[in-house]
């Protein structure tokens, strides 16, 4: 009877580790980091390790893959810093349409440069591109 229980106990304790699927993981085009049991097509997803670990004192902690998780590390940064450029250059395109927008509003006589020439916008021109540049504003700048 004891062996029994032993062994049924010893084949329980096994099996957990058996039942755990494969875990992948991947960052998309926007830098945001997924985790998903199927690898998404036309992207490279790393397989992380499921196993679980307990720690006693004394043991030294050491990484599953660094190599990985350092080129993984280099990606991150990469596209966040490209998200990041593109936001800036989005945040200046919209201070300077809001800086136009109080131009036009603010001042009846406004002059452009047109083939070298300075030439003055009538009511009707300075009233399109004000709204013109409100459409912009609204579509771009949230």
């Amino acid at each position: 009877m004891r062996c029994r229980i032993l062994a049924s106990t010893l084949l329980l304790a096994l099996s957990t580790g058996v039942s755990a699927g494969q875990v992948y993981r991947w960052v998309d085009a926007e830098g945001i980091t997924h985790f998903g049991s199927q690898p998404p097509e036309g992207q490279v997803a790393q397989p992380i390790s499921t196993v679980t670990r307990t720690y006693q004192p004394g043991m030294p902690v050491v990484p599953d893959a660094p190599a990985a998780d350092a080129e993984q590390e280099r990606i991150d940064r990469e596209v966040k810093g490209q998200v990041a450029a593109r936001e800036a250059e989005l945040k200046q395109y919209c201070e300077t349409l809001r800086t136009n927008l109080a131009q036009l509003k603010n001042n009846p006589r406004v002059r452009v440069e047109e083939n070298g020439e300075m030439r003055r916008l009538g009511e009707e021109e300075r009233q399109a591109r004000i709204g013109e540049t409100e459409h912009r504003i609204d579509t771009d700048c949230r």
